[in-house]
């Protein structure tokens, strides 16, 4: 183009929110100040700037968007040795000509690195699927045979009967890790089923509770659930998963001797359900990361644990009709995560309605 028209040319591609100069004839070309406002206008407005134009005229670079598919993708600049003006109107048509074949070939390339991109991620995703679901089920019989002989295994002393309670309770804190990774196998392969039932919001978490007891031995759970509120219309399963590892997360991430808390408020537009700890919570701005699947969360209390508990509970929420909200406690040190139940899954009639 530069020989074509007898100019000065550069290319500005966006990288990480910049404009940055990929290739110029001379090569050793340089922008200015008032260039690089033009270039970056050209880029955010999608129309010419600079000299010959109607806007930012004090430069010296005329700066056109090189745009395709109703995106701009780049900004291309021209401009004259001896400074005159970038192009005569006769040459102006060409000019467009050629920037419109141009932008297509980088809509083209860009297109065919978003495809590469899609490819790898779908192919990375179904390895991992493939993965964590042979590593399931290869777990699952041994841990089932030794949950079995553990609970026929009968102590001849204390010492004996303190080690197969400690036994039973890491088997089953790995067999919930089982059950996790084939759940977000379940999730992410969208073969998750649900079976929906009328569930009775506190006896769904006494019984939570109550499989969680070996996770909060010795930690006080303060329930404050109202056996009046609404029956829910959930799949009492997926409901269960999401309590239990609500839970396991509170006992897992709260300070050392300080209670579980476990609430229910009804409101006007339907029913939350809070699980809080007393922990040292996790950083604001994180609400929405700390449910992605394997998430750390630097400078918080959850950097540790396989990061599947959350997103589970995300995946089974959301399947339900449920909203799933994760903040800092207002009251105290802690975290807060809500289960929020429409006034759609509620059931209508039941207890206070």
């Amino acid at each position: 183009m530069g020989r074509l028209l007898g100019v000065h040319t550069l290319l500005l591609l966006p990288e990480e929110d910049e404009l940055v100069l990929r290739a110029a004839v001379p090569p050793d070309a340089r922008l200015e100040t008032i260039e690089l406002a033009a270039s970056r206008w050209v880029f955010d407005h999608n129309q010419p700037a600079g000299r010959g134009s109607d806007t930012l005229t004090a430069s010296e670079w005329l700066f056109h968007p090189l745009a395709a598919g109703g995106r701009v993708l780049g900004v291309f600049g021209i401009a004259r040795p001896d400074a005159g003006t970038p192009i005569r109107s006769d040459r102006l048509p060409l000019l467009l000509s050629l920037l419109d074949q141009a932008a297509l070939a980088l809509e083209r390339i860009a297109l065919e690195g978003e495809m590469a991109s899609i490819t790898q991620l779908k192919e990375r995703d179904r390895l991992r699927a493939a993965l964590l679901s042979s590593v399931s089920h290869d777990l699952r019989t041994p841990l089932t045979t030794i949950l079995g002989m553990l609970g026929e295994m009968q102590p001849a002393t204390d010492e004996q009967r303190r080690q197969l309670g400690e036994m039973r309770g890491e088997a089953e804190r790995l067999n919930r890790f089982v059950d996790n990774l084939l759940d977000m196998v379940r999730i992410e392969t969208g073969a998750l089923l649900q079976s929906v039932e009328a569930v009775d919001l506190a006896e769904a978490v006494v019984a939570a509770v109550h499989d969680m007891r070996a996770v909060l031995r010795g930690r006080e759970v303060e329930l404050d659930v109202s056996p009046d509120l609404p029956f829910v219309r959930v799949d009492p399963r997926l409901f269960h998963h999401c309590l239990i590892n609500l839970i396991d997360n509170a006992a897992k991430y709260g300070a050392p001797d300080t209670p579980v808390t476990i609430t229910a408020r009804r409101s006007a537009t339907g029913l939350a359900l809070s699980v809080l700890d007393e922990g040292a919570g996790f950083p604001s701005g994180e609400e929405r990361r700390i449910f992605e699947t394997f998430a750390r969360i630097e400078g918080s209390d959850r950097k540790g644990g396989t990061g599947l508990g959350l997103a589970i509970v995300k995946g089974f929420a959301e399947a339900m009709g449920i909203e799933v909200h994760a903040m800092n406690r207002a009251d105290r040190s802690g975290a807060r995560f809500d289960l929020f139940m429409p006034e759609a899954i509620l059931l209508k009639g039941a207890r206070g309605e």
